[in-house]
């Protein structure tokens, strides 16, 4: 019998609603986004269980996060896990597309809103769709595209915010280019002043000695004219090479597993 949930340290998150279930990349993306140490507003995209927006509430008592999904049962599930955290006062879960929110939430209306915004987005491009309907939603691009996730979290993002997406490995590539492409176009459009520029990249493997298999990549908001721009490349394993967690696994994620 599948798990109906999943114990960390600090609180429990029940995903028998969700379409995706916790797993190793939301516990990537929710240690390695970068929360600033003033308080902060975050937003976080397909929230799912709500698994990344409580670890952030975890590691900072000052950021307020905004979780967003488009599956109402996901949003129900993530309600129901913030309000048994000891953080229920700075987690708020939303029935919305990022392509909507910023026209429904009236304190973000005027966009320059988030310090940060983080992501596990659906990155199956036209290949075999799931049956199930839900986990179609949050695995393919057909509902949130690479270029309307940058495009909409540029407007959102303040002036010095950080957008922090983890994708598969094969993906890097797609994502990078989508941005270079929206950045030359906004350096000639005088209705864009800035844009979203991946500033660094931290690629994972399973296995030590392994290809990367996930990658974490951090996008800073600026001025189109700066162009070119430089990107900083890092990288680290889950495993060691006899299987066991690695070094660095086990420091990243000692808040949080039991």
């Amino acid at each position: 019998m599948a798990s109906e949930g999943f114990q960390f340290k600090q609180f429990y998150v029940r995903h028998d609603k969700c379409a995706m279930k916790v797993g190793t990349d939301g516990v990537l993306l929710g240690c390695e986004a970068p929360l600033p140490d003033y308080p902060s507003h975050v937003l976080d995209v397909g929230t799912g269980s709500g698994l990344v927006a409580l670890m952030m509430a975890q590691q900072k008592s000052q950021a307020q996060i905004d979780a967003i999904d488009i599956d109402p049962f996901a949003v129900e599930q993530a309600k129901e896990n913030f309000a048994a955290s000891p953080w229920s006062d700075r987690l708020q879960a939303y029935h919305s597309s990022l392509q909507e929110w910023q026209k429904v939430n009236d304190k973000c209306s005027n966009g320059n809103y988030y310090d940060l915004i983080v992501s596990n987005p659906p990155y199956f491009r036209n290949s075999l769709k799931n049956p199930d309907k839900a986990r179609q939603l949050a695995r393919h691009t057909d509902t949130l595209s690479y270029e309307d996730l940058l495009i909409h979290s540029t407007r959102l993002l303040k002036p010095e915010g950080v957008l922090t997406l983890i994708l598969p490995a094969s993906a890097e590539e797609e994502m990078v280019g989508v941005a270079t492409r929206l950045a030359l176009s906004a350096k000639y459009s005088p209705k864009e002043e800035s844009f979203l520029y991946c500033v660094s990249m931290l690629r994972i493997s399973i296995k030590e000695g392994q290809p990367p298999k996930r990658v974490i990549m951090y996008f800073r908001k600026l001025e189109a004219r700066k162009m070119p721009y430089i990107c900083f490349y890092s990288s680290c394993f889950i495993e060691d090479k006899n299987g066991g967690r690695s070094f660095f696994y086990q420091e990243l994620t000692k808040d949080f597993y039991l």
